[in-house]
């Protein structure tokens, strides 16, 4: 890796905690890389379920939710940033062969490369009705480091970073993301154990 950390970009990354990060938060959690920038970083936690479920949620914002399959999905716990507004990561919508003029919500970052987040109302409202993304991951709060923070915790080797796969976000159990994470680097939990022995 080259000295200048301000020219690497892990938007559409994972971060991966390493075993020394024992912050409440972020302990064994896997991070989606929303944005990164010289400016700072912003992703949602993927493996963090919440005591609440979605079906709970859309009865919180007056909304039914005639989408069976995520009835009993968790909501997640996206970070410490905004914990009362809800972020929902999903599969960008052209994927489903919607016209442009439908594949727009109010307020979505297209992340490049990856994934669509959303946090206007009517990507629920689509959801509600039975329709929208497909494959969607909901989060309350998000996770955001300022300017230099993520590049100055990667240097104190907090985390691990690889390009994300959209089937550990969505179609894989929750138990499993953090070391289906790990395994997209070929390691397994117990190599990153700081009480590891030597043969």
């Amino acid at each position: 890796m080259s000295g200048d950390s301000a020219s690497i970009n892990l938007t559409n990354h994972f971060l991966i905690a390493m075993p020394g990060l024992d912050d409440a938060i972020f302990a064994k959690s896997v991070v989606y890389v929303c944005e990164h920038s010289p400016r700072g970083a912003l992703g949602l936690v993927i493996n963090k379920p919440s005591d609440i479920k979605m079906e709970a949620l859309f009865g919180k914002v007056d909304l039914p939710l005639l989408r069976h399959d995520l009835t009993d999905s968790p909501v997640f716990q996206g970070g410490p940033v905004q914990v009362e507004r809800g972020f929902v990561l999903h599969e960008p919508l052209f994927v489903q062969g919607a016209k442009p003029e439908e594949a727009l919500y109010a307020s979505t970052m297209t992340i490049p490369g990856g994934l669509e987040m959303t946090t206007s109302k009517d990507v629920l409202e689509a959801l509600s009705s039975g329709s929208g993304p497909r494959k969607v991951l909901v989060s309350l709060g998000y996770s955001a480091w300022s300017e230099g923070q993520l590049e100055t915790e990667l240097g104190e080797n907090s985390w691990l970073t690889v390009d994300a796969d959209q089937a550990v976000i969505f179609d894989t159990p929750v138990e499993q993301r953090y070391d289906r994470a790990l395994a997209l680097l070929g390691l397994q939990s117990w190599m990153l154990s700081t009480q590891a022995g030597h043969a």
